[in-house]
């Protein structure tokens, strides 16, 4: 079983699957720094129509309201960028105060936010979405090696990864047994960014 540590992003989209994934987590009890999406949290604040910082640090304040709704099936969590000993939850915010290394704009969300946290410690970085990956022309793309427009992603994610070199999956977090098999070393669905 792989027990180098990780960065798993929660697409906010997996809400519903939160527990499942939570007990799949705990199960493995590998080191893994887990960056939450915004989900509903973060579609409330787009509806309010606003833009640049307020918007930004609201939405990166959703991504610690879904973070503490996936601690509530049990996993601790944590506000630095530690090495981790098992399964821990990333709250991202003060994190981010400090550092702000990325614009302010909705094209950066928490897919490009938990890039940087993957870049930072040098991590492979795993995203679990409600799709089988990046779909490009209605295609899923198994390998991406170049920015490519999809809406899987969010615009700045691609470049990101890219630019850093820093190793990601995208794959379908409504499948247990590939998250299972994704976290252990395996290949499965899913799209592979890398140059």
């Amino acid at each position: 079983m792989m027990t180098v540590p990780q960065v798993v992003k929660i697409g906010g989209s997996l809400f519903d699957r939160a527990g499942e994934l939570a007990a799949l987590f705990r199960e493995l009890d590998q080191p893994l720094l887990i960056v939450p999406g915004g989900g509903t949290f973060a579609d409330a604040i787009r509806r309010c129509g606003i833009s640049g910082e307020p918007a930004h640090w609201m939405a990166v304040a959703a991504m610690e309201q879904f973070g503490w709704y996936i601690s509530s099936f049990g996993i601790p969590v944590q506000q630095e960028m530690d090495v981790p000993d098992g399964p821990v939850i990333f709250l991202p915010y003060t994190c981010l105060r400090i550092h702000d290394p990325l614009p302010h704009s909705w094209d950066v969300t928490s897919d490009t936010i938990a890039a940087w946290v993957a870049d930072v410690m040098h991590y492979e970085l795993i995203i679990l979405k409600s799709v089988d990956g990046i779909y490009s022309g209605g295609v899923l793309r198994e390998t991406v090696m170049e920015p490519v427009t999809s809406g899987d992603v969010d615009p700045c994610l691609i470049p990101y990864v890219l630019r850093h070199a820093v190793p990601t999956r995208i794959i379908n977090g409504r499948h247990l047994q590939r998250v299972r098999l994704a976290l252990t070393g395996h290949d499965v669905t899913g799209t592979t960014i890398s140059l």
